[in-house]
């Protein structure tokens, strides 16, 4: 062997040496590193707990919740004189002979039925909501959820949830230089935001007031905990419909939590009480 092709012999082999020691190096590196945590889930990252038992309590609209109002007693609501026109017609004997005796607690207006909610994760982005009245169920899906392809409209529709949580401007609160504090783990404060789309046309009221297949539901969920420990289920509701509705129609229908399933009650749907 040559002088050169000694000196090239050993230059390959220091080159060699050196890239696996940099790969043992780095790879011991990467080896000693713990996992990364996989990404937050809607649960994991809930601001608030819905969970559990909550009852109605009826504060707001009692005389139109508690008992069917007659026919022709639309007030309150911002109706069109199409929806009017629908509402004196209104003939619960008709609607359960078609079966249709379930539409006044489509999603539009079922958290506005006396009764009681149950409420608990189905999956890590599906919240699932029962409901004892008319034994209705609603799933709120988080994320980028489609409805199956070709499904069809139905009482409760597709709702669509994502948290919201309050945004801290840098420099309004933590050190003196003015930098906002940085956090980790879920947020501590915020509400739910659901909307709710492609909803089989329903009743807003038991006496007939209709809202249509074109009806938007967006809602706002958030819990209030009292100093005696009691906790509330606030919602805020607007219904947009631009075939019987003149402008929104704003609600807030309030829950109480219960510390437990023994009331709960499942009954079917009425198209008279």
């Amino acid at each position: 062997m040559t002088r050169r092709e000694s000196r090239r012999r050993g230059l390959w082999l220091g080159v060699a040496a050196c890239a696996l020691a940099s790969s043992v190096v780095f790879g011991q590196g990467r080896a000693g590193q713990p996992p990364a945590a996989p990404p937050p889930t809607p649960r994991t990252s809930a601001p608030i707990d819905l969970t559990g038992y909550w009852v109605a309590i009826i504060t707001e609209d009692w005389r139109w919740r508690m008992v069917t109002p007659p026919k022709g007693d639309y007030a309150s609501i911002p109706i069109t004189a199409e929806a009017k026109k629908a509402a004196d017609a209104w003939d619960p004997a008709k609607d359960e002979a078609a079966g249709e005796q379930c539409r006044s607690y489509g999603a539009a207006g079922i958290m506005r039925v006396p009764g009681r909610v149950h409420i608990t994760w189905q999956d890590d982005t599906t919240l699932k909501v029962e409901i004892d009245a008319g034994t209705q169920t609603r799933l709120l899906h988080f994320g980028s959820w489609k409805a199956p392809a070709n499904s069809k409209p139905t009482w409760q529709g597709d709702s669509l949830a994502a948290w919201e949580t309050p945004v801290v401007a840098a420099g309004a609160a933590g050190s003196a230089g003015g930098e906002a504090p940085v956090t980790t783990g879920p947020a501590k404060f915020g509400n739910l935001k659901v909307v709710t789309t492609r909803m089989r046309p329903g009743y807003l009221r038991k006496n007939g007031v209709p809202y249509s297949a074109d009806a938007i539901l967006t809602e706002y969920w958030d819990v209030h905990k009292e100093r005696n420990g009691d906790q509330w289920l606030v919602m805020t509701t607007l219904v947009d419909d631009p075939k019987y509705l003149q402008l929104p129609w704003v609600t807030s229908p309030n829950f109480k939590k219960e510390a437990s399933g023994a009331k709960w009650d499942p009954t079917p749907c009425s198209a008279r009480w």
